[in-house]
């Protein structure tokens, strides 16, 4: 039996233009499309997470220098960004070092 494929995602992504208008909540975290700050408020941390989530798309399989480029183009700790994301359910990761997106608002 052949194993599934691996369907990559390109290497480019649109994550600067996620947070260039970001909800009231999160404009003390966010500064020229770029995040300064995690919230440490946990509603507002999700809220947060779930704009980058939108950066990756359903159903796509990225390998972790992927991952780390989108969100490198947000936030400068992005492998506390990708914690957060895995930790909070908005992206899963295999023990492949694949990532895919697992939660939060699908537009």
């Amino acid at each position: 039996m052949a194993a599934s494929p691996v369907i990559l995602a390109p290497m480019t992504s649109d994550a600067e233009k996620l947070l260039a208008d970001p909800p009231d909540q999160l404009r003390p975290f966010i500064r020229n499309g770029r995040i300064t700050a995690i919230p440490a408020k946990r509603s507002r941390r999700l809220l947060l997470l779930d704009q980058v989530a939108q950066a990756f798309e359903p159903g796509r399989n990225y390998p972790e220098p992927a991952v780390d480029e989108i969100l490198r183009a947000v936030f400068d700790d992005h492998c506390t960004l990708r914690r957060a994301l895995v930790d909070e359910s908005f992206m899963s990761r295999d023990n492949q070092g694949l990532y895919w997106r697992a939660g939060g608002t699908v537009t």
